[in-house]
């Protein structure tokens, strides 16, 4: 009998193991650290184009007369920031879903919520991305009219 309860306790263990998967707080920090090497490269690749933008049409905004090279840029973005976050998200929800079917018994929310968080993040990143762009491609366009009813 002693020999089933212990059997008993350690089912209920391992049963119990993914709902402790994740027992320090989730940070957006944690969530990238966790998130595929493909899913990272998206992340950086975000938070790089972000950057560029903003220095982009701080040097053209400041520029004086010279105002050529960085606006193809700011277009492409502006549409390329939120379809490359959606791509992202898509891609992670695909594989929770492939993973969540693969698995026998139902998994707990604390399990999968990490990937929901990643894809939070990518979608984040990505409008972010789209909205810099925007505001940064609207300055420069002023910038570059001004100049041309100025001349």
């Amino acid at each position: 009998m002693a020999h089933l309860g212990r059997i008993l306790t350690a089912s209920a263990a391992l049963a119990a193991a993914p709902a402790l998967a994740r027992a320090e707080p989730l940070t957006v920090g944690g969530v990238f650290a966790d998130a595929n090497i493909i899913v990272q490269s998206m992340m950086a690749i975000l938070i790089l184009s972000i950057v560029a933008a903003v220095a982009v049409s701080v040097r053209k905004v400041t520029s004086g007369p010279h105002l050529s090279g960085g606006s193809a840029f700011l277009s492409g973005l502006r549409l390329g920031g939120p379809l490359m976050g959606c791509l992202g998200a898509v891609y992670i929800a695909l594989m929770i879903f492939m993973g969540v079917s693969n698995v026998p018994t139902p998994t707990p929310l604390k399990v999968i919520a990490p990937g929901l968080a990643e894809i939070a993040l990518l979608l984040g990143l990505g409008l972010m991305a789209g909205v810099v762009a925007v505001v940064a491609n609207w300055a420069v366009e002023s910038r570059i009219d001004r100049a041309v009813l100025r001349s």
